[in-house]
């Protein structure tokens, strides 16, 4: 059984009173319970005040000893063409053959999270600037200008998104027929401009194509109502 189950009905909770307390949704639950979605760092910092223990141990379990002797037995003596020195116990060994390289830059970047926590029919959100969240930015989005992400709402985009993961979005990556896409509408001047996590199908003169998985159709928008189409990047848990 799931340890993050175990210890829910240890609470006395059921799937949707924990969601509630932690502003998710219920299937959110059910899939980090089955383990069909990663238990992060995050998340188990998250779930553990709720359910009496800590992240470490949801992620964990019970810490693993260190070990207290070295191994008794010497690595085997090897034979090598390139030039080999000799250790303390008097067996020949390789030089390394890779070495840890400098220290990455720009892991603790962030970047803002847009969106909200009931979409709408086909999954979309108001995209109204309002920062949700911000969250430590991937490597390959370090250095971009502009760079952001969204929290999918909705089950429109399964199995490919599922409700409440995490899309990173790079606006500055030019958009290809098949990427994943969120994209800005904004119907008349006077509307709240809402996002789509879709799949991009076409974009011309007259009109936006986007595609969606649940059910499968296809979304058009006329062309000028199109704020802006971005490049979805990476999605996961959070």
């Amino acid at each position: 059984m799931s340890i993050i189950k175990t210890l829910r009905e240890a609470q006395g909770l059921t799937q949707v009173q924990l969601a509630d307390r932690l502003s998710t949704s219920q299937p959110q639950i059910r899939r980090l319970e089955a383990g069909e979605r990663r238990l992060t760092k995050e998340w188990a910092e998250k779930l553990a005040p709720h359910l009496g223990t800590t992240a470490a141990e949801l992620m964990f379990g019970d810490p693993i000893p260190a070990a207290t002797t070295a191994p008794s037995v010497p690595p085997a003596a090897i034979r090598v063409s390139s030039p080999v020195t000799s250790d303390n116990s008097g067996y020949l060994t390789a030089p390394a053959n890779a070495r840890l390289g400098d220290t990455l830059v720009d892991l603790q970047s962030k970047i803002p999270v847009y969106g909200q926590a009931v979409g709408g029919v086909d999954g979309e959100f108001v995209m109204n600037g309002d920062r949700l969240d911000d969250v430590f930015s991937p490597p390959s989005l370090s250095s971009v200008v502009g760079a952001y992400a969204v929290f999918v709402s909705g089950e429109s985009m399964e199995p490919r998104y599922f409700d409440g993961e995490i899309v990173y979005v790079n606006p500055a990556k030019r958009v290809r027929r098949g990427d994943f896409v969120v994209a800005q509408i904004q119907s008349d001047e006077h509307a709240p401009r809402l996002a789509y996590v879709k799949r991009f199908v076409r974009w011309n003169s007259s009109e936006l194509v986007l595609a969606q998985y649940n059910p499968i159709r296809e979304l058009c928008f006329e062309a000028d109502q199109v704020v802006s189409v971005h490049l979805a990047v990476m999605g996961g848990a959070v």
